[in-house]
């Protein structure tokens, strides 16, 4: 991230401090010496003696030079050019905090994280309460290493504590360091230094959103849009907040934020999902033929499948779907839900192959498992039925269901024995839950007691 503070902007910071910086280099006898030669340069003190008998004139400084030399080669944003001049500023008076802060700021812009970093800690060690450095080396690791920015930034916070956009900063380093509480409290603090900037409103609701407190979300989403009334990222932030909390005004807030980027796909397929759970099929249906324009993608192809499939709309489904898996023929999801459809159907050949495609594809969904050995039972293929039912019992502790239909299945092989077994065993896992299925497995484990016993 680029420093914020060059030396235009650490005079706007501490224009004391600068202006103490400019007279050493001006005056008369300057703060900083040259360490000349006695034997070959006169004293600077008696060089302002000899000109104050004749005419005053300013004793020149050649460190001077370097510095407006390397300003303006910052100006021109030619930083390579500026490394030399501030390497001899430096070199003569190492402990010159300013000098090094300058030489910071052109690494900083010349890509050397490393050297940036080594010369703003330079500059803290000899100046600690300079706050721009400590800005500009908090600001610096705010991308590499956010959790070592996070002290620097604090350093910021408690040199200017009036000021919000320190506070900010400290917050994003504590964001993006994984401290989600104390970034709150640094952007609340912020909001409120400075309760009109939109950003940090932003910034703050979207981390209520993290932290799961959509509420708080909502209002500071508001206020953004206060400041800033189409500001998409609120718009989209408070239709979230909204949704989070399933409130109905949640449609609305999608629809403006529509309004205002009607390309997010993302956003619009949301709204098409509230929509459908609102059973709103139809308004889901116009906001679907809008994203579409005529040119369907699998994940329009899908939800407009599941619009369909609420509508019971079954062979319209259908032709959705194979339209779908024609564009993605490796999609299990697909495979699936088509072969689902078609059990709606009663189309049982295509149901099986549909589900077998996707379980080839994903073999560990236990859902298409269960929807083949249903699709197995109802076309009477119990043998089928009950070999999908041990597929499914290597994934699963087989519940009561699955112990009635594995029953019917032996009832209707006539296997008496495991048939009486798998019913025995659905009457003591169901306790009673489902009354009808209780009634038939005690009759028919009537049955079947006096056949194995006449067999005897």
């Amino acid at each position: 991230m680029k420093p914020f503070l060059s030396r235009t902007h650490a005079l706007r910071f501490s224009r004391w401090r600068w202006s103490l910086c400019v007279l050493f280099f001006t005056v008369a006898v300057p703060a900083l010496s040259l360490q000349a030669n006695s034997q070959t340069n006169p004293p600077l003190a008696a060089q302002a003696k000899s000109a104050s008998q004749g005419t005053t004139k300013k004793v020149a400084n050649p460190l001077n030079d370097y510095l407006d030399e390397a300003q303006r080669h910052i100006d021109k944003s030619e930083f390579e050019a500026a490394v030399a001049p501030l390497q001899k500023v430096i070199a003569d008076q190492p402990d010159f905090a300013y000098a090094h802060f300058q030489l910071a700021y052109v690494y900083t812009a010349l890509k050397k994280p490393a050297e940036a970093r080594a010369e703003y800690e330079r500059t803290i060690a000899l100046d600690p309460k300079m706050a721009e450095a400590y800005l500009n080396l908090g600001t610096l690791l705010l991308d590499s290493d956010p959790g070592a920015a996070r002290a620097p930034l604090s350093k910021v916070v408690e040199l200017l504590p009036a000021q919000s956009r320190p506070r900010f900063l400290l917050g994003v380093a504590q964001e993006r360091a994984g401290d989600l509480s104390k970034a709150a409290d640094s952007f609340e603090g912020a909001v409120r230094l400075d309760p009109g900037d939109a950003e940090i409103s932003l910034h703050l609701a979207n981390l209520y959103l993290q932290l799961k407190r959509p509420a708080e979300a909502e209002g500071k989403f508001r206020r953004a849009l206060e400041i800033q009334s189409n500001e998409p990222h609120a718009l989209l932030g408070l239709a979230r907040s909204l949704d989070e909390q399933k409130k109905p005004e949640a449609v609305d807030a999608y629809r403006n934020y529509l309004a205002a980027q009607p390309a997010d796909s993302a956003a619009r397929s949301r709204l098409i999902r509230l929509l459908l759970d609102s059973q709103q099929a139809d308004a889901a249906l116009a906001e679907l033929d809008r994203t579409d324009a005529g040119k369907p993608t699998v994940d329009s192809l899908k939800l407009r499948a599941d619009i369909q499939i609420t509508q019971k709309k079954w062979n319209d489904a259908i032709a959705t779907l194979r339209q779908a898996v024609a564009l993605a023929p490796g999609d299990a999801q697909l495979h699936g839900g088509l072969g689902r459809t078609y059990l709606q159907v009663r189309d049982f050949p295509n149901a099986e192959k549909e589900l077998k495609t996707a379980i080839q594809v994903d073999g560990k969904n236990l859902g298409y498992w269960k929807d083949l050995s249903t699709t197995y039972y109802l076309s009477k293929n119990y043998s089928a039925t009950l070999a999908a039912l041990d597929r499914l019992d290597q994934f699963e502790t087989p519940g009561p269901a699955n112990w009635f239909v594995r029953a019917l299945c032996y009832d209707n092989l006539n296997q008496p024995k495991p048939a009486l077994e798998a019913y025995q065993k659905f009457l003591e896992l169901d306790q009673n839950k489902n009354p009808d299925q209780v009634w038939q497995a005690q009759e028919r484990s009537k049955v079947l007691r006096r056949m194995l016993e006449g067999k005897k």
